[in-house]
Order: structure tokens, then C-alpha cells, then sequence
């Protein structure tokens, strides 16, 4: 399957871009920097684009791809973050003039504001608004214009949210996908490169937005508060 991948320079895209291959997927990656990319292979084209350039998006979907996987990301700021929202609606634009349906796109579990099962009330009432309305509001504020423009795309979209993000080679095999609020808050970014993957090639939950939690291996939370000042997902 032809696929292509934005953000694929980030810890979860080189994973999305890595198992795709080997899956045997012809791929796309999208990043800024292709000369600095680590990958090869002659099933993959590295290519030059910002997510918020409409005319640079525009020409690497007018080879029409089959799908489309979006894990750009950037860090927290004080400062007001549009790349999510911008990059997406110059995503979604371009697929619809070249006739491409499926996209799958990553947002987070925060975004949400269900009730996970088994929360503690701490992290309901302490931690999660910290997280969603202090440090990281203006991120989360973008996350969520970011799904409300895929949702009124007219495509054949998924949104996945993950956890907090912690990094494994390989995938566990003991994560679970659900279209419902799910218990735990971690997610491994070989797991959701995964569910990624598999969304976009066979698409299991279209026009949803879906969980992905891993229940296996977990870090600390310690580890999430140095993923949440990291350099995107």
C-alpha cells in the first residue's frame, strides 16, 4: 500500500515509517530535513515539507496516495500553537483536490474530556487539569481545533489518541484500541505506530476517534513529565 506519513521524522513517525516498511508498504516521509533522515530503503522516498506550507503539502499528495498517517507534533509553550490546526486543514484540503479518502491523525487522551475508568481522583482533579488547562493548554487548544477540522473534512478519517507517550523498540502486543474511554494513561510509540499502520490499511474504526493504551511496561510518571518539555511526538 502506498502511504504517506507527516511528521515522519519524529519519535513516533520514524516508528510509523520503520514498521511500515518491513510490513512491506511503499512509504513516503514527510519532514523538513530529508538529508538529516535516518531511514533507507527502496521502498521509501524522503521528501521536503512543512505541514504548514499549503503548496508543499499540495505537491506531495498530488501522487495520490492511498493514506495518509499525520504524527507531527511540538513541544509545550506559553506561546499560541497553531501547526496542528494549520497543518491539518492544508492536509486535509490537498486530499480532498487530489481524491484521497483515508487519513489517520494522532491527537492524545488529554484532548478528551470523558472520564477514564479506574482514575484515580487525583489525577481527575489534580494532574489531567493541570496538564490540559495549564501547562499544556495552548497545545491541547490546537489538538482540538486539529480534530474538529478532520471531523468536518468529508474524509474517511480516524483520530487516535494515545496516553503519555514513552519510547520501546518493538511493539508490545498488549495495547488496547477502543473507540470508548479506556483505563491507564500510557502509550508506547511502537504501539501506536502500530495502530497507526494498521488503521490506515485496514481501516477498523472510520470516522472515530480511538484510544490507544498500552498494558504492559509502563513507565513512571516522572517519565511523562520529561516527554510533556520534549520536542514533539
Amino acid at each position: 500500500m502506498d502511504l504517506v506519513v507527516f511528521g515522519a521524522n519524529g519519535p513516533t513517525g520514524r516508528l510509523v515509517v520503520r514498521q511500515a516498511l518491513t510490513a512491506g508498504h511503499r512509504v513516503t516521509a514527510v519532514t523538513r530535513k530529508p538529508d538529516q533522515y535516518p531511514l533507507s530503503s527502496p521502498n521509501l522516498d524522503v521528501v521536503a515539507a512543512d505541514v504548514t506550507d499549503p503548496d508543499g503539502v499540495e505537491r506531495v499528495l498530488s501522487g495520490a496516495p492511498q493514506a495518509v498517517i499525520s504524527t507531527y507534533g511540538v513541544p509545550y509553550s506559553r506561546n499560541e500553537i497553531t501547526v496542528y490546526s494549520r497543518g491539518i486543514a492544508n492536509i486535509t484540503r490537498a486530499m480532498t483536490v487530489h481524491g484521497i479518502k483515508r487519513l489517520v491523525c494522532v491527537t492524545s487522551t488529554t484532548v478528551g474530556t470523558e472520564k477514564a475508568p479506574g482514575e484515580s481522583l487525583i489525577g481527575r482533579k489534580v494532574f489531567l487539569p493541570l496538564l490540559r488547562n495549564v501547562v499544556g493548554r495552548t497545545l491541547y487548544d490546537d489538538m482540538q481545533r486539529m480534530e474538529e477540522i478532520v471531523q468536518s473534512s468529508g474524509l474517511d478519517w480516524t483520530i487516535v489518541r494515545p496516553g503519555g507517550l514513552f519510547d520501546a523498540d518493538e511493539p508490545t502486543d498488549d495495547y488496547e484500541v477502543g473507540s470508548r474511554p479506556l483505563p491507564g494513561r500510557a502509550t508506547s510509540r511502537a504501539d501506536l505506530a502500530d495502530a497507526l499502520i494498521r488503521e490506515a490499511t485496514e481501516p477498523r474504526h472510520p470516522r472515530s476517534i480511538i484510544e490507544v493504551i498500552t498494558r504492559s511496561g509502563t513507565p513512571s510518571p516522572l517519565t511523562f513529565l520529561k516527554e510533556a518539555f520534549g520536542s514533539g511526538r
